[in-house]
């Protein structure tokens, strides 16, 4: 949440699951090392000082599928079994 662009200058826009979602709650436990809580807290901080954006929260893993395929500069996450040729996966680095 901390760029707010990328590296051609095209905004990002961070989609996420609900907090009690079991993907997300999976997600970031396994890949930011972070539970749900301490990730909304960082959020919450960035946005009420100004210097951060809100993820937006979609209600399925396939509409947050079609929601990064569609939307220039979208990021997010879906199992390894969605990808397909309309997005990209990125590997995340341990911090």
């Amino acid at each position: 949440m901390r760029r707010q662009e990328w590296p051609d200058g095209k905004p990002v826009k961070v989609f996420v699951l609900a907090d009690r979602n079991p993907i997300h709650q999976a997600f970031s436990i396994s890949h930011l090392g972070l539970f749900p809580y301490q990730l909304r807290k960082s959020w919450d901080r960035l946005v009420f000082s100004g210097t951060g954006e809100a993820p937006i929260e979609v209600k399925t893993i396939e509409q947050m599928r079609e929601k990064v395929s569609s939307i220039t500069g979208a990021i997010g996450y879906i199992p390894p079994s969605m990808i397909d040729r309309s997005v990209k996966a990125l590997k995340v680095k341990q911090q």
